[in-house]
């Protein structure tokens, strides 16, 4: 028996990258999926690839910006699977600039997609799971939402809550049978990591030479970490905050 035989599973940011991948992992482990993101041709591809294994997956294409599509994704999901087991909020952006150089529009939507998207997901979420007795949270946070870089400073706020948004919610909901974790993930090759970059080409064989490990990260090296912290295997943890990141913060 495959370990999420059954369980119903929601992640944002679902198309590419990470969540994709841990989409991925989730379909190979009998999960019930329901994506959603931005791209609705990449969502399609990852809906393909999973159901094309014999998993079951659908997408949903929409904006997280748009309050009304993320306040009704738990309500949706819950009507087309029957139930929550599993809400990974994966959904990210980032820009680089300093306090002085960021556009407030760019701050604000770093603030919104990477923080306040996933409280408002939990807050629809977490009923939902009491109901039924239970059911996992996981947010992805960084390796910069626990130390500082430079012209990074929405990027490092909004990880930063995130991580301790995490342990607060843990806090209060411990009791419910809701345990709430965060992945933070070192630099990993997905479109965000080069999104805050000049050139690159240059700054990224800059990140691997400083990291540890002499690399980057890939995707599939971070979903294992997800679905630890969603499975029965991880069922004396929360409020944790997992950090797979080639060595970079040690």
């Amino acid at each position: 028996m495959a370990r999420f035989d059954g369980k119903a599973v929601l992640i944002t940011g679902a198309n590419s990258g990470i969540g994709a991948a841990t989409a991925k992992a989730f379909g190979a482990e009998g999960a019930r999926l329901m994506l959603t993101g931005i791209n609705a041709d990449e969502g399609a591809a990852v809906v393909a690839e999973i159901n094309g294994a014999g998993g079951d997956a659908r997408f949903i294409h929409g904006d997280l910006m748009d309050r009304g599509f993320r306040e009704g994704l738990v309500d949706r999901t819950a009507a087309e699977l029957g139930r929550l087991d599993v809400l990974f909020n994966n959904a990210g952006v980032g820009y680089g600039g300093t306090v002085e150089t960021m556009p407030l529009e760019n701050y604000h939507r770093v603030m919104t997609i990477n923080l306040e998207v996933p409280f408002a997901l939990c807050r629809a979420a977490i009923p939902v799971m009491k109901a039924q007795g239970g059911g996992a949270i996981v947010n992805t946070a960084s390796e910069l939402g626990t130390v500082g870089t430079e012209r990074s400073v929405a990027y490092c706020a909004s990880k930063g809550g995130v991580i301790l948004m995490t342990k607060a919610m843990a806090l209060d909901h411990a009791r419910d049978g809701i345990r709430v974790n965060a992945i933070c993930p070192g630099p990993v090759d997905t479109a965000l990591l080069y999104q805050t970059m000049d050139d690159p080409n240059v700054e990224a064989e800059m990140v691997a030479g400083d990291t540890p490990m002499n690399r980057i990260g890939e995707v599939g090296e971070i979903a294992p970490a997800v679905l630890y912290l969603a499975s029965d295997e991880a069922s004396f943890m929360t409020g944790a905050t997992m950090i797979v990141d080639g060595g970079a913060t040690a």
